[in-house]
């Protein structure tokens, strides 16, 4: 290696420290070495993948008398940084440094030129823009004591495992929809067929890029093809039970979560004596320092890259009691209610619910044919447990819930119209969706929606395909007719409104 330069050989050994930073998260076997500088703890023996891979070959197909029309997704990011720094110090010496994100530091982005001024309205000077210009950069985190650490994720950013995981996932789609059901078009050519959009968060942002790029990768994609990524103001958004937008969700939201925490507590008292040494000796509580979600997340987050964690975290008992409770805490009582039904997920499902209608109505006049969008894992768990089919456990890196329209095939026999049709029929309800049906999945399966459990609201043998009619009829009640009206509260009853939330929250939390 004599005729190497100290730089060549600076930047083989970078390579090598960032494949080695993958091997731990997402290799099959794992050396028994240190992380070194990815981290202060050692790395597991066995790392697990702490995402759900898009299932191209475990597919179920329709059956031959649909006909898929359009597709929703809603996938939850990639795999991140904790959201906060817990359980750092000895004897748990979980990194507060993670070293995972050397992907995606340089930037070249688009920054705007002056060119000279000319009269604008009512007498301000109007700026011309020049032709846009490229700005080279890179982002780097610093520390407080101003080390400035090359690779370093900030808290709750999208690691290098993420971008990885998160761009198998399109590529999955791309063999799903594109190779095998020959659903998409090969390659792109605009946003017509495309909708894409995020919540307003960066590891959600890049998610759906990552996504879409493993999707439409650039040999795909047309030269001048532009991917259109929707971002909703917080007032907005509703791929989350938006508390900051609906005061009312955010009361029923604490009164649920003091009812979870009295009623759970005591469950997770014979924790303490396993897990409260690696706490800073403070109790094992939903409400406690750090709350028992903080724990959960820190834990899932670094077993999903490989990075050691007390072995106590690793039993059984552990895992599972703590992940019920949190469950509990967060949706099981939760989204239980039909009030926090409406609230919460009312205006996703609406939304839903209105693209799939105009696109049986309108047939081909609607390019839109899949629909992405990059949210949390809170979505998910809303989501699923509104339409009552939750498996009550924490949704990994990059779950899925996605919709499926489906039409009737036109050179099918048609079928007498069942009891159900016919009384939406009378009462006048688009002809259309009698002959449309939605499948739900999460997380690879097919979800049979108690909603249309009924017959004549379900493809006849095929539970799982629920009628547009009647997914409609049960979104139209939980859709908020007065959104305001329903999220206001009066400012003088906020305690009132908070005891009233404890005590109905009380009668429908699960018990352990």
């Amino acid at each position: 290696m004599s005729h190497l330069s100290a730089s060549s050989i600076l930047r083989l050994l970078y390579c090598a420290l960032l494949l080695h930073a993958y091997a731990y998260a997402i290799g099959d076997e794992t050396p028994d070495t240190d992380m070194g500088i990815l981290g202060s703890g050692g790395a597991s023996r066995v790392p697990k993948k702490g995402h759900v891979p898009l299932d191209v070959d475990g597919y179920p197909v329709a059956p031959p008398e649909l006909e898929l029309e359009q597709v929703h997704i809603y996938v939850r990011h990639g795999e991140r940084t904790p959201v906060g720094v817990r359980m750092s110090g000895p004897p748990a010496n979980i990194p507060e440094n993670w070293m995972f994100c050397h992907t995606a530091r340089q930037f070249r982005a688009a920054v705007a030129g002056l060119s000279g001024t000319e009269e604008g309205i009512a007498g301000f000077e109007a700026v011309q823009l020049a032709a846009p210009q490229e700005l080279r950069a890179r982002r780097i985190v610093e520390r407080p004591d101003g080390v400035a650490a090359v690779g370093e994720c900030l808290l709750g950013e999208l690691t290098d495992v993420g971008r990885e995981s998160t761009y198998n996932f399109g590529r999955g789609l791309r063999k799903l929809y594109i190779d095998r059901l020959k659903f998409l078009p090969d390659a792109v050519h605009n946003n017509d067929e495309l909708y894409l959009r995020s919540t307003n968060m960066p590891r959600t942002i890049e998610s759906l890029q990552q996504i879409v790029h493993g999707l439409y990768p650039i040999s795909k994609s047309a030269k001048d093809f532009v991917p259109q990524l929707r971002i909703r103001n917080g007032k907005d958004e509703n791929l989350f039970g938006n508390t900051m937008a609906c005061k009312r969700l955010e009361i029923l939201q604490i009164g649920f979560a003091q009812a979870a925490a009295a009623t759970w507590n005591t469950t997770l008292e014979p924790l303490d004596k396993k897990i409260s040494k690696y706490i800073g000796g403070n109790p094992v509580r939903l409400d406690g320092k750090p709350r028992a979600s903080g724990i959960l997340d820190t834990i899932r987050a670094a077993k999903a890259h490989g990075v050691k964690v007390p072995p106590e975290f690793d039993e059984k008992g552990v895992q599972d009691v703590i992940e019920k409770a949190v469950v509990t805490e967060w949706f099981a009582g939760m989204y239980r209610t039909e009030e926090v039904r409406r609230l919460g997920m009312g205006p996703l499902l609406s939304d839903l619910t209105r693209k799939m209608e105009a696109k049986a109505d309108k047939g081909d006049a609607d390019p839109a044919k899949i629909l992405i969008h990059s949210t949390h894992d809170t979505c998910l768990a809303a989501l699923s447990s509104t339409l009552e089919v939750f498996d009550e456990k924490w949704p990994a890196f990059t779950a899925a819930v996605t919709f499926e329209l489906f039409k009737k095939k036109t050179d099918q026999a048609v079928q007498p119209p069942s009891t159900w049709q016919n009384v939406l029929s009378m009462l006048g309800n688009a002809q259309n969706t009698s002959e449309h049906y939605v499948r739900v999945r999460y997380q690879n399966q097919n979800m049979a929606l108690p909603l249309c459990a009924e017959e004549g609201k379900h493809l006849p043998g095929s539970p799982e395909f629920c009628t547009l009619a009647a997914f409609r009829e049960r979104v139209k009640e939980l859709t908020p007719t007065n959104w305001e009206g329903e999220c206001a509260y009066i400012p003088g009853n906020k305690m009132k409104d908070r005891e009233e939330a404890l005590a109905a929250a009380a009668k429908s939390i699960p018990r352990p």
